[in-house]
């Protein structure tokens, strides 16, 4: 699937914390130069630079997770083009659990790792495409509550695509759920409610 797909990020250091500031997923060939599809996540997990540049001023052609695979298999399904992935949080962290401890440390508190932190107002109008999907896929646990209401808020998407769960406002289930037969669901379920936007 990923050769079908040029991937490329920004990533950058911030307070030494390796960060990535968003994700480009676009077919290869497409003369698109703005996103058919906006994506927010959790945050870019074990998403890598190829060039090793760890804090880089330009974009760089990216190594894709499981994670953008998944996203990458409901492009396939619709037709869709070019993916732009934002994260709550812009923190390279390959473990969940080591990202719950960094949210909850004063570090966390400090830096504006968020795109959504109301100091990167500007950049987050540079970089959200609107009156596009959006596609909602951070997860469930409620150490993300905060940062998913503050996306939400400033989203202000009538009509998210995502699934839900059931009684919780906020919370969206994960792409990449731990047992195969839910992950193949999100991807059938995302891509059906896509085709029917």
């Amino acid at each position: 699937m990923a050769n079908k797909f040029e991937i490329s990020g920004h990533f950058y250091e911030l307070s030494g914390l390796k960060c990535r500031r968003y994700l480009n997923i676009k077919t290869v060939g497409t003369n698109l130069n703005q996103p058919d599809i906006m994506v927010v996540m959790m945050n870019p997990g074990s998403s890598y630079p190829l060039d090793g540049i760890d804090n880089n001023n330009a974009p760089s052609e990216a190594h894709p997770d499981p994670t953008q695979d998944q996203i990458m298999a409901v492009m396939n399904n619709v037709g869709l083009n070019f993916a732009r992935i934002l994260n709550l949080s812009d923190a390279r962290q390959p473990s969940s659990k080591e990202f719950y401890k960094f949210l909850k440390s004063s570090n966390a508190n400090s830096i504006p790792h968020s795109i959504f932190h109301q100091s990167r107002h500007k950049e987050f109008l540079n970089l959200f495409r609107q009156r596009v999907p959006v596609i909602y896929g951070w997860g469930v646990d409620s150490n993300l509550e905060a940062l998913a209401r503050k996306a939400i808020n400033q989203i202000s998407e009538s009509n998210p695509i995502g699934i839900r769960k059931n009684g919780v406002e906020w919370a969206y289930y994960h792409p990449l759920p731990r047992i195969h037969t839910k992950q193949v669901e999100w991807v059938d379920t995302v891509s059906s409610l896509l085709s029917n936007a």
